[in-house]
């Protein structure tokens, strides 16, 4: 049996693998931390039945977060492009839906599936996931429910970048409320988390 302590060896060496192959699909060179899941997940309804989508599971850092979360409730979507990540998530966690594809396209892959609108969406995606035409940011308000949370990552080291701002940007387009959480030093590097709430796009 593999202990917890050889499956986040594992999960880092698949995840600098992939960062190694595709680094501009691959939001980092190792997993996010326990701590800055942990932050990722505070906007998922802690009753009810809640539909809960997470874009770009990559080993499962955060899906892992959400199903402790959901303790056994609602519904618990994976939108992930890299095929062989989504393969490792429908085999460590059965009772997830896992979607292998682009989540520009995420109203439609949600409404094909009758799934939505979700309560809350968990981004561990990339910045660059959020430059192409049309923009990413634009399709995460239209599957969110009216009073749905959207939860983006943020590394300290770039949010101060192009690319990072225009995001940050689109966010406060899309949203009527954004917060930035103190940053998470447990985590490596050292990230903040973005709550984006009350979607104008509903």
């Amino acid at each position: 049996m593999t202990t917890d302590q050889e499956r986040r060896g594992l999960d880092r060496g698949r995840f600098l693998w992939e960062f190694v192959r595709s680094p501009l699909r691959t939001a980092s060179a190792v997993p996010s931390s326990a701590w800055l899941a942990e932050r990722m997940v505070v906007g998922i309804p802690e009753r009810g039945e809640p539909v809960v989508v997470e874009l770009g599971a990559g080993t499962g850092a955060f899906t892992s977060a959400v199903q402790r979360r959901l303790a056994g409730r609602g519904r618990h979507v994976v939108v992930e492009l890299n095929d062989r990540f989504a393969a490792g998530i429908a085999r460590a966690y059965p009772s997830v839906e896992v979607i292998c594809e682009d989540a520009v396209r995420l109203p439609e892959l949600l409404a094909e599936r009758g799934v939505g609108p979700a309560d809350a969406i968990v981004s561990g995606l990339p910045w660059v996931a959020y430059a192409g035409e049309p923009p990413l940011i634009e399709s995460v308000p239209r599957a969110l429910a009216s009073s749905g949370v959207y939860t983006q990552f943020a590394y300290n080291w770039t949010r101060w970048a192009p690319p990072a701002r225009h995001l940050l940007d689109g966010l406060r387009t899309e949203f009527e409320e954004v917060m930035t959480s103190r940053t998470v030093w447990r985590n490596l590097p050292p990230a903040v988390v973005y709550l984006a709430r009350r979607p104008r796009r509903v």
